[in-house]
């Protein structure tokens, strides 16, 4: 398991408790269209390409992000009978 995380660390959002690699790639691809669309990058790059400059973002924890899964009471996500 440790093995896991340690391999996962560079497609990890820093304060994600649950590491999870798809999270990482959702707000990346995310912030990689703003990007796209005119955004300015939080951090100096010299790369042309968004992708790699989302990545970089949001493995330093500057793009901030929200679950909508965590917002919601836990009796809404119990399954309905």
């Amino acid at each position: 398991m440790a093995e896991r995380l340690k391999n996962n660390a560079m497609y990890a959002i820093p304060d994600d408790g649950e590491q999870s690699t798809y999270r990482f790639i959702i707000v990346a691809a995310k912030r990689a269209r703003q990007l796209q669309n005119g955004a300015r990058p939080f951090l100096p790059t010299t790369s042309k390409k968004p992708t790699v400059t989302a990545m970089e973002e949001v493995r330093r924890g500057l793009v901030k992000y929200e679950d909508a899964l965590r917002e919601q009471p836990q009796e809404e996500l119990a399954p309905q009978e």
